[in-house]
Formats: structure tokens, sequence, C-alpha cells
């Protein structure tokens, strides 16, 4: 009995031993290549069967992952992941020895090198995830082979030269996120067979040409983003057909004017913005329609015509923002909900009151109208926007030479002497602000969307900022998802030197993923464009140092606009979400000379603007003649001419 009972429990172990399969040898030995290279060993001990079931790195929530498909005699890795774990150097040749690959994430790393072509071999491929990485080169056409693709994703990182025209043969493809990947170009014609489509992430790049007509065939779309490229408009009418949207972000536009007749019936969107879209005409009464939308954004447009009363209607706006249009006549009465978060109309021709209910909106900005707003904060802050709108004199005009900021902060006395104002005032997401001495004002407009931490307008930090004896005076900023404007006020006419605080505080230096984003904005003086793609972190040569960029303009109505501009540009996304916007420390304004002559102010830096109409020959301008005299530009800045006209800004 003892020795059947042996040779039973012999069989048993060699039953057990041959149920478990073991993986194909190459691709043991590729994956410990790998694991070696990324130095991993730590994490994935290969002392055992990569596809063993009982393994720590098999589940979906581990990371890094491996999983196997074992139902033939031979295990193959099906998926790998290697999520934010700082694995760097260039991708190795090794991965392609696991041609079972289904599922490959080597996102929100520090990868560097090109995409080798071989990744072409990896047929089986349905989810592919590169993104937030510092890969270089040009995307390969071989990915045009990876036909069983679902979800395709190379976004932030820095390749350059055209989408590849391969990409077109991915037909089962769901999901594309290429956004801040480097990529330039027009969108190939053959991306027309993506009719699977259902989300396109493509903000951020260097696109060109017209925006494809053939969009409009993407049934499926739910999602698209395209913000902050070269691409033209206008917005094609076969947009109508895409009535499965739910967000659709579409800014910056170049070229030819689009109009809003595309919006018919899209009623399962939830975020629309066409910020700095060039839309013309009037905004349709069926938007107000749609009842799922919590956030509206048709601001940096020439919209004309009268705010649709359908608006009175939305169950569930939670965010409108119209300003820097052409829209006249009163808000509508009932417009504020008990959903409203944040209204601005600013700078539109309206006129009127306030809704009755706008003390229930926790932010509201009216700058720039001729609405009535006594009442909205308190009657100085109500005085000032008369000022700002030119329906009164501006109080004291004149009578300063100076105004100092200490943006997003409290005030403080620099080393110099200089006596920067306390700017620690919360703001919301429509909101303005004026000084206690009603030197400066403040005006903020935009929601960072996706940010789960709320609404965030100042940036901290606790640690030291380095090429300045002032350290204390950048460790807070404003910050802005869209629009920041900065006024000084009752200045002296004459010429001022500009003096613009920066430090990058929220992005990083460090050599993990989280020092791969990029903070890009503009910034316009008395309308002057005076930075483009402004980069701080770039500029001062790293995060947490300080910079100090000079400018000189012209005030002469009493008033200096500086204004701080998102144009869709830079990552979204690092190191967490919503990092992106204009960021500013400190200002600080200063009369270099009394107001110059007709000569000299030709030959100025900044161009002469304003945020009033003052007299013109003696006679008050009515509010209707106010927007004739007025020009905007394609950012919708204002400018006053006073000498011959100068070109257009581009």
């Amino acid at each position: 009995m003892g020795l059947l009972s042996f040779t039973l429990l012999i069989l048993g172990l060699f039953q057990l031993v041959s149920a478990q399969q073991n993986t194909d040898p190459n691709e043991v030995a590729a994956l410990r290549t790998l694991i070696n290279y990324w130095n991993l060993g730590s994490k994935i001990n290969l002392t055992i069967d990569p596809c063993n079931q009982n393994a720590s790195w098999t589940s979906e929530d581990s990371n890094p992952r491996v999983a196997c498909d074992c139902s033939s005699n031979i295990c193959h890795i099906t998926h790998l992941k290697i999520y934010a774990l700082d694995i760097k150097g260039e991708i190795p040749k090794e991965l392609f020895e696991l041609k079972e690959l289904m599922d490959l994430n080597l996102g929100q790393n520090v990868l560097n090198g090109s995409i080798p072509a071989e990744i072409g071999q990896l047929s089986k491929m349905q989810y592919l995830s590169l993104g937030i990485n510092n890969l270089t080169g040009a995307v390969p056409p071989e990915l045009g082979n990876l036909s069983q693709l679902h979800s395709l994703s190379f976004s932030s990182n820095n390749f350059f030269g055209p989408l590849p025209k391969e990409l077109g043969n991915l037909t089962s493809l769901q999901q594309l996120y290429i956004d801040s990947s480097g990529v330039s170009g027009s969108i190939p014609e053959e991306f027309a067979n993506l009719k699977s489509l259902q989300i396109l992430w493509a903000s951020d790049n260097r696109l060109t040409g017209k925006l494809p007509e053939y969009f409009g065939t993407f049934t499926e779309f739910r999602d698209m983003r395209l913000q902050g490229t070269s691409v033209e408009g206008p917005i094609p009418s076969s947009f109508s057909a895409l009535t499965k949207l739910e967000d659709l972000r579409i800014g910056d536009l170049r070229g030819e004017a689009s109009s809003l007749d595309f919006l018919d019936s899209q009623t399962s969107l939830s975020t629309l913005s066409l910020r700095n879209c060039r839309l013309s005409g009037q905004i349709p009464e069926r938007i107000g329609k749609f009842t799922n939308l919590k956030y509206l954004d048709l601001s940096f447009n020439k919209l004309t015509g009268q705010i649709p009363t359908s608006f009175r209607g939305f169950s569930s706006l939670q965010f409108l923002y119209l300003g820097n249009n052409n829209l006249s006549g009163e808000l509508p009465e009932d417009i504020i909900t008990p959903e409203l978060i944040a209204l601005d109309v600013s700078f539109n021709p309206l006129s009127g009151n306030l809704p009755t209910q706008f003390a229930k909106t926790k932010s509201i900005n009216v700058v720039g109208t001729s609405i009535n707003a006594n009442g909205l904060q308190d009657n100085k802050v109500s005085g000032m926007l008369n000022c700002i709108q030119g329906k009164t004199k501006c109080k004291n005009k004149g009578s300063s030479t100076s105004f100092s900021i200490k943006c997003g902060g409290t005030a403080q006395k620099s080393a110099s002497g200089i006596e920067f104002d306390d700017d620690s005032e919360a703001l919301g997401a429509a909101a303005l602000y004026t000084s206690t001495d009603e030197q400066w004002a403040v005006s903020n407009a935009g929601n960072f969307i996706s940010n789960p931490k709320g609404n965030r307008y100042v940036a901290m930090t606790d640690s030291q900022i380095t090429e300045t004896l002032e350290s204390e005076l950048y460790k807070t900023s404003r910050i802005s998802p869209s629009s920041l404007r900065y006024y000084g006020l009752n200045l002296k006419n004459g010429k001022y030197s500009v003096e613009l605080h920066f430090a990058e505080i929220e992005m990083e230096d460090s050599s993990s993923w989280k020092g791969l984003g990029r903070r890009l904005f503009d910034v316009y003086i008395q309308g002057e464009k005076v930075l483009e793609d402004f980069n701080i972190q770039k500029e001062a040569g790293g995060s947490k140092k300080a910079l100090v960029k000079t400018f000189e303009a012209n005030v002469t109505n009493a008033i200096m606009e500086i204004h701080f501009f998102w144009a869709g540009k830079g990552t979204c996304c690092i190191p967490y979400q919503s990092t992106y916007g204009p960021l500013v420390s400190a200002i600080h304004a200063s009369q270099v000379s009394e107001a110059a002559d007709a000569s000299s102010s030709r030959k100025r830096v900044g161009r002469i603007a304003g945020i009033v109409i003052g007299a013109v020959a003696g006679v008050v301008i009515l509010s209707s003649v106010f927007y004739l005299w007025w020009k905007k530009d394609p950012q919708g800045h204002m400018r006053i001419f006073t000498d011959s006209p100068r070109k257009p800004l581009k």
C-alpha cells in the first residue's frame, strides 16, 4: 500500500506540473531583457514563469502588469503595462518579440528616441498607449499595419513631421489621442476611413489646412478636441450629423469665418467650447434646447444679435461664456438659474439691468458692457465698472504714475522699496475685483473643465525661488484657464515701463514624466501682442526660477490693460489634470515720461489702447457709437487708433 500511495503521489505531481503551461521561451527571454533594461527587477521577479497565474503581476490593478493567454499548449504574453514608473531609455527591439501582444501601455514615462518601425509587427495589438513620454522622430507609418487597433495614444511627446496617411488603415480605431504630440501639416485625407472613431484629441499641434469636411461622417463621434493649432475654418456644415457628440472643443481657428448653423440636433452635448473660432452671425435659439449642456463657451468671436431667450430654459447649464463678441440688447431675465455657477458677458454692447437673480450666481462678469451693475458687489466696484465702460469719468483721472500688484498673494515690500498691493481676493470663474484704493482691477474668465479639485485661480509653492533676491514675490501667482486681465486705473497719460514677473511654480524640472509639461500663453499690453507662445520655464532656464520681462506702453486715457491669454497651446495634464493657461507672479508699471507727441507715439512698443471711451470734440459717445469707434482684432483686444492704423494682429 505504501508503494502504491507513493506512486499515485508522483503521478499527481506530474499531472499538476503538466497542467501549468510554460510561456514561450522567446517571450520569456525578451521580457527578461526588458525588465533588466528598465530596472524593474524588484517589481517582476522572473524566477517563476511570467504567465504563472498566481504571480503578483497578473491582476488588472497591478503595475507593472504581465498577463497571458494560455489557451494553447504554450502561454503567450498578451498584456504588458509599465505605467508611470519613469522607465528611461529607448524602446528596445526585444519588445517586438512579444508578437501576441494585444494591450501595451508604456504611458507616463520618460522614454526617448523614436518609435521603431518594427512596431508594425505587433499585428494583434488592440490598445497601444505611448502618451506622455519624450519620444522624438517621425510617427512611423508602420502603425498603419495594426489593423485591429481600437485605441492609439502618442500624445504629449516631441515628434515632428506629418501624420502618416497609413493611419487611415486603422478602420477599427475608436480612440485616437495625438494632442501635444508635435505633429504638423494637414490632417490626411485617408483619415476619412476612420468611420468607427469616437474620440479624437488633437489639440496643441502644428496642424494646418482646412478643418476636414469628412469629420462630419464620423457619426460615432462622442468627444472631439481641436484647440491651439493652425487649422483653418470654417466649421463644416456636415458636423450637423454628429448627433452623438457629448464633448466638442474647437478653438483658435484661422481663415474663413464660421457660423453656428451646424448645431442642430446635438442634444447629447455636455461640453461645448468654440472659443476664438471666428464665429459670426447670431446664436441659434435651438442651443437653449440642449438640455444636457453644462459648459458653453462661445467667447472671443464675432457673434451678433441678442442672447437667445431660450437660454432662460437651460436646466443644467453651469458655466456660460459669451465675452468678447458683438452681442447687443439685454440679458434675458431668467438667464440666471439655480444651476448657473458662472456667467461672463464682458466686452459686448449689452445694456439694461442685471437680472434680479444675479446674487444667486457665484461669479458674474459684465465689464466692458453698458449693463447697470449697481449692486453687483458694492458701490465702489459698480463705480469702477462704469468707469471702465466709459459711462462715467474715472475718479481722480490721471492722478497716479504707477501701480504694483502681488498677483495672487498678500501685500509685500520689495528690497528695492516697491510696495506690491494685496491681490489675494478669491476670483471665480467669471469675476472682476478692484483694489481698495481703486488704482487697479483684475478680471478673470474661464474654468478648468477637467480639474477634479474644483476651481483654482491661484498657484502657490513653499519652494525657494532662485535667480532673484525677492523669492517671496514669486511664491504665489494668478493663473487662468482662458483670459486674465489686469487694469491700471487713474493713470496720468504718458509712456510707462511695465515689468511682468514670472516663475513657473506648478510644472517641474524633474527627470520624471512629471517634468514633461509645457505651459504656453500670449501676453498683450494695450492691445499689442508682446509675447506669443510664451514658455516661462524655457525662458527662465527651469522651474522655480524668477524671470522679469520689461516692456514700454503708452497711456492716453488713464487706463492700462495687460491681458494674459491662453490660445489653446501647451500640455493640459502634466504633472496633474488642468495644468495649463497663463500664470503671472507680479506686475509693476511706472511712468517714465509724460504724454508723448504724435511723432514719438508712432514709435512706441505698446499699442495705444484702453477700455474706456473719452470725449470726442466735447461730445459724449453713446454706447451704440462706442462699439463703432472701437475695433477688435481676432483675439478680441480693443484698440483706439490715435494715429495711422497699423496692420491687424496675426
